[in-house]
């Protein structure tokens, strides 16, 4: 599972652009030196398996790469694509009146430290009282499936329903990369966020281990996340029949997080912005 992610998570930044077609993947690998032999054997040819069998879905192959002993286990890639000008989009387009449509739930990273903690007195006791194991594992379950979706169909939907630009959302969490779409903009506009979708319970414990000395920021908006959704500018008027034909062919909900208003190219997450808690069974 964790060469899928890797693989979805590569990918993404040419399914930001709206390419929807990978012509080229290198694969980087870095096997941990602590590995035992067996550990090797058995571990390495799983990640390998996992980014491989992601790219055949997503209709590209690994083409080369580079390996390498490490300290860590890393797994990651370079996605590339050569385009015409129709077949891709800027990142620059948006304008006062659209919508920003974000395509995964939020919340990836307390899910998975969540998980963790379950083995870990010291953490676990900070959140028991908030959430059980069970909810925890569910949590873990849809972060990851999340994760290991491509934003492939998202990227294709982008022309079918005329995006103006869009962003994928890792590492600098929601708010950092609408920071960073906002800025790019050839309009002056700006991105107000009024909604957070986020996975179940994990807004709740996110909140709970803040007061406990570890804050995510997540209802900031500066939680990481790890092969996150697409954050799109749509025009208003084919927001949602965007969400609805992403829901049919992904089977994953969509949601409307947001207005572009004539601005000064910043982002920001409103005050009384609503917590969506997305059912972790989807």
């Amino acid at each position: 599972m964790q060469g899928k992610i890797a693989c979805a998570n590569v990918l993404s930044d040419l399914y930001a652009m709206g390419v929807s077609e990978c012509d080229n993947m290198l694969m980087l690998l870095g096997i941990s030196e602590n590995f035992t032999y067996t550990q090797r054997q058995v571990v390495t040819p799983m990640m390998i398996q996992g980014f491989t069998d992601l790219c055949a879905e997503a209709g590209t192959s690994v083409n080369g790469g580079q390996t390498v002993i490490n300290p860590w286990v890393i797994i990651g890639g370079v996605a590339s694509a050569v385009c015409n000008k129709s077949e891709f989009i800027m990142p620059d387009g948006a304008v006062a009146g659209d919508v920003l449509v974000l395509t995964k739930p939020l919340g990836t990273q307390v899910a998975v430290n969540a998980h963790q903690w379950i083995e870990q007195p010291k953490w676990w006791d900070k959140v028991k009282d908030v959430i059980t194991t069970e909810q925890v594992e569910e949590a873990y379950m849809a972060a990851t499936y999340s994760m290991a979706r491509l934003n492939r169909t998202g990227a294709r939907l982008m022309h079918s329903y005329g995006a103006h630009g869009a962003t994928d959302v890792t590492g600098f969490g929601l708010l950092g990369h609408a920071r960073n779409l906002a800025s790019a903009q050839k309009a002056p506009v700006s991105f107000k966020i009024h909604t957070l979708p986020v996975l179940d319970h994990m807004n709740r414990v996110a909140s709970i281990i803040a007061s406990r000395g570890l804050d995510f920021k997540l209802k900031e908006g500066l939680s990481a996340e790890t092969s996150g959704g697409l954050l799109i500018c749509l025009p208003k008027e084919n927001s949602a029949a965007f969400c609805e034909e992403l829901q049919k062919l992904d089977g994953a909900p969509s949601w409307i997080i947001g207005d572009v208003v004539a601005g000064n190219r910043t982002a920001e997450i409103l005050s009384d912005a609503k917590i969506i808690d997305v059912d972790n069974s989807q």
